[in-house]
């Protein structure tokens, strides 16, 4: 398919997030944040003939009886997360292109703070943000500082998997929910037997999730989990909220207990610098925090912030004010882009063969059988009956 080949390519030329295919319609690409369309535009067969290619013949079944489906694959060369759906045109696609470098909080140029969050050793750290806003990276730059920096055991549960980890110091084993475990709920339970010292959840829906999120994050473990929340003050509201109300004051006191802190962010485009950089709201759990979400008096967050910065926390405004005097941008570069990812398809390599010597011509037989007493081998070099006789005779 050289016409989505050449899409992907112009889509990361041009610096795009997102691709977006529908029958009859031509290709969008989200480019810093804004849709721009191409000329000509793509049929539904060209649609359906790039959906089954990509997701396989196990994938368009699980597709055909929910009329969606989720993966992440390499396409050309450039890592995707990917939504196959059906919708009233026929089939469409969604794919957001990943990035390719090793995330760090110099590279996605965060705050020196965000040093600080990979230090820590157990309880739960809440990223927050829109659709788009970078959760997913951010999470995966506090990894690979820790990944980079100690030994530890780190378990990652997503759907689907979207940063490939090398291990570096620590041990990193990544789960696909669909693909390596049924449920999110079923790699939370199994990781508590795993021993991990870290633990990803690519996101909490279910208030179940919710619960086993905070228990492994009250048991002496470093859990990361990323909520849809423009503020930590509707992130913590939006957590206890999902429990019945006779639960939500030990389900706060719980949170209380575990919380080490709540980063809320979303891109913003910089012209002088032609870059996007998250803009962050950070609360760190202080003793005054945790007494808040003990009392569920969440109205108090915005004064905590703005006056929490001896504890670490940053409001928005300041963050803004950190970026506004700034001056040591990281761009990426070619190099940092050129970071292959491991593809996740088996990999099929031809059968060794017996080494047999070099003949004297071209042989006419396309493989040789290692001889042995159950196999005759016949070895001629014309394919002529008398050649076949001579070596039967001597057989």
């Amino acid at each position: 398919m050289e016409w989505l080949k050449a899409l992907i390519g112009l889509a990361r030329r041009r610096g795009a997030s997102d691709v977006h295919l529908e029958p009859g319609l031509s290709p969008a690409m989200r480019v810093r944040g804004t849709l721009e369309l191409t000329e000509e535009a793509v049929t539904a067969s060209m649609c359906q003939q790039a959906a089954r290619s990509i997701v396989g013949a196990d994938g368009w079944n699980d597709f055909q009886l929910r009329g969606s489906y989720d993966l992440s694959k390499q396409l050309y060369g450039i890592r995707c997360r990917i939504n196959v759906l059906q919708s009233s045109r026929g089939v469409g696609l969604a794919i957001r292109l990943l990035t390719s470098f090793e995330a760090s909080v110099e590279t996605l140029n965060l705050h020196p703070v965000f040093h600080t969050l990979s230090e820590k050793q157990h309880g739960l750290i809440l990223i927050c943000g829109a659709t788009g806003s970078g959760k997913s990276t951010t999470m995966a730059a506090l990894l690979e500082e820790i990944n980079r920096r100690e030994a530890r055991h780190i378990i990652t549960i997503e759907h689907p998997i979207e940063y490939a980890f090398r291990p570096v110091k620590s041990i990193v084993r990544q789960r696909e929910v669909g693909r390596d475990t049924p449920s999110f709920d079923q790699a939370l339970l199994d990781a508590m037997r795993e021993d991990p010292d870290v633990i990803m959840v690519g996101e909490m829906r279910r208030p179940e999730t919710m619960m086993m999120t905070l228990n492994a994050a009250e048991t002496g473990h470093l859990v990361l989990s990323t909520l849809h929340a423009s503020t930590p003050a509707e992130a913590i509201q939006r957590m206890v909220s999902a429990f019945p109300a006779e639960s939500q004051p030990s389900v706060r006191a719980q949170l209380a207990d575990c919380l080490v802190a709540v980063v809320c962010q979303k891109l913003h485009f910089l012209p002088s610098e032609q870059l996007r950089v998250p803009e962050c709201e950070i609360l760190m759990a202080s003793h005054a925090v945790k007494n808040v979400i003990r009392m569920g008096q969440f109205f108090k967050f915005q004064s905590l912030l703005e006056t929490g910065g001896k504890e670490g926390s940053w409001s928005l405004e300041r963050y803004r004010d950190w970026l506004s005097r700034k001056t040591d941008w990281h761009h990426l570069t070619p190099e940092d882009m050129s970071v292959v990812e491991e593809v996740e398809e088996p990999v099929h390599r031809p059968i060794k063969r017996a080494a047999t010597p070099p003949p004297s011509r071209p042989q006419t037989t396309a493989a040789q059988t290692p001889p042995n007493d159950d196999v005759l081998v016949l070895d001629f070099e014309d394919d002529n009956l008398e050649d076949i006789i001579s070596q039967l005779k001597k057989f």
